[in-house]
C-alpha cells in the first residue's frame, strides 16, 4: 500500500480502523522531509499490511499542534491506538525498517498493563 494523506477529518478513523499506523509529519518546503519521502514510500510498499500516512503540517496546522509537532519531519508510530514512537528527524531506510520490525514485535498486552499501572500510581490531581 502506498502512503495515504491524512487530514483532520480522516485522522481519527484511520488510527481507529487500523492496527498499526506510521505517520510522517512533513512540509513541502522542508529539505529533510523531501529526502525522507522516497525512503518512507519504499518502506510503505514493502509493508502493505501496515498503514503509512502523511500529514502536511502546513495544510493541517491543527493536527500538527495537537501532536505538538515542532520539528519536521517527525515520524510517529501508533499501534492499537497507542503512540509507541514519536521522534523528529529523517531516518535512513535501514533504521526505518528496524523501527517497523520493533513496532510489530511490541507486546501490546504488556504496554496496556504498563499504562494501567502508571495510571494507578499517578497522584490524584
Amino acid at each position: 500500500m502506498a502512503t495515504v494523506e491524512l487530514n483532520l477529518d480522516t485522522f481519527k478513523s484511520t488510527v481507529e480502523d487500523s492496527d498499526t499506523v506510521f505517520i510522517d509529519f512533513w512540509a513541502s518546503w522542508c529539505g529533510p522531509c523531501r529526502m525522507f519521502a522516497p525512503v518512507y514510500e519504499q518502506v510503505s510498499e514493502d509493508n502493505p499490511d501496515l498503514v503509512f500516512a502523511k500529514v502536511d503540517t502546513e495544510a493541517e496546522q491543527q493536527l500538527a499542534a495537537e501532536f505538538r509537532i515542532t520539528s519536521i519531519p517527525t515520524l510517529m508510530a501508533i499501534r492499537d491506538g497507542i503512540v509507541l514512537y514519536s521522534q523528529p528527524g529523517a531516518l535512513p531506510k535501514g533504521n526505518l525498517e528496524e523501527l517497523v520490525k520493533a513496532v510489530r514485535d511490541v507486546d501490546m498486552d504488556q504496554v496496556r498493563a504498563d499504562i494501567a499501572k502508571q495510571s494507578e500510581e499517578a497522584p490524584a490531581q
